[in-house]
């Protein structure tokens, strides 16, 4: 539960929701018992959990209705690996970003379980139980990902708007399109931010970052428009305009490109390039992007540094 199930788990508590949320780190969990979780900048919140768990297992045991997943996709695996004998009633809400990301949870329940959230919000850790909202201008969306649970869909983008956030119900080909369109927005700014140790303000206010940012947009929309994604009139631009009033915020994927962690690029540069290949569409800068940043990871877990 990093930036996005904080800012998600107030909002559900707000909307009236009974909200269990749960954390491996236990001095993070430890602090949120007592203290809740709070948020700042762009919004002011609080909330407190009755529900505050340290292992999937504890939080199973609640009897719950809907499993938010926010984890990073790295860690998909090890939260499967708890979710062995899931209980066919219980629906998994992924709030994450990334391309296919919906088919790892396929393994362990069927279709008719999954949901998934495109999360237009995004903040940065301050302390353990505190987020700097660094952007919360646009409207999030949700919906069944094969459109077989649309009233469960329904209640809880109800509840996120009722808690405050704007969140649209959308169906499964609507949410398809959406998916695409935040991924190449991340695939362009977190790459850059995390190579040049820029944040989203800064490169932004460089003209050889917004021309990489601009371009990196481009190739990755002749990509999902080849898998049949709609745009609007002058997305590219609409899209550098909200880049350009998103402030000083820290892309996720850029943070742990930054501190040369492990990351996710696999599932948005890595994403477009495999798709690209799919329908014999060359994309240099989204390849050059993912080759770059997996052989610095490379070369920091091999014991060297770059």
């Amino acid at each position: 539960m990093g930036t996005t199930g904080m800012i998600l788990a107030v909002h559900l508590k707000q909307a009236g929701c009974e909200v269990a949320i749960c954390d491996f780190d236990i001095e993070k969990m430890n602090l949120i018992r007592h203290n809740g979780i709070h948020l700042e900048g762009m919004i002011s919140k609080s909330s407190y959990f009755d529900y505050v768990c340290d292992s999937v297992e504890e939080l199973l045991e609640l009897g719950i209705d809907v499993l938010v997943s926010c984890v990073k996709t790295y860690h998909v695996p090890a939260l499967l690996n708890s979710l062995d004998n899931l209980d066919k009633n219980i629906h998994i809400l992924s709030a994450q970003d990334g391309i296919d990301i919906c088919q790892k949870y396929i393994k362990i329940c069927k279709e008719s379980q999954i949901m998934r959230m495109v999360v237009n919000y995004a903040g940065n850790i301050l302390t353990q139980n505190t987020v700097k909202v660094t952007y919360f201008n646009s409207q999030s969306f949700l919906g069944s990902i094969n459109d077989r649970c649309p009233e469960k869909a329904d209640w809880l983008a109800n509840s996120i708007k009722k808690g405050g956030h704007d969140c649209q119900h959308l169906d499964s080909f609507q949410l398809r399109d959406e998916v695409w369109k935040k991924s190449l927005i991340v695939a362009a700014i977190g790459p850059i931010c995390g190579i040049s140790k820029l944040n989203l303000q800064e490169a932004m206010n460089n003209e050889d970052s917004v021309e990489i940012i601009e371009q990196t947009l481009i190739e990755g929309m002749e990509v999902a428009k080849a898998e049949g994604v709609k745009f609007d009139d002058n997305y590219v631009q609409l899209c550098l305009r909200m880049l350009k009033e998103a402030g000083d915020h820290l892309p996720s994927l850029g943070i742990d490109i930054r501190k040369d962690e492990k990351n996710e690029i696999d599932f948005f540069n890595g994403k477009i390039v495999r798709y690209g290949k799919k329908h014999y569409i060359q994309t240099p800068l989204n390849l050059t992007f993912t080759n770059v940043v997996n052989a610095m990871h490379f070369k920091k877990i091999n014991g060297h540094s770059i």
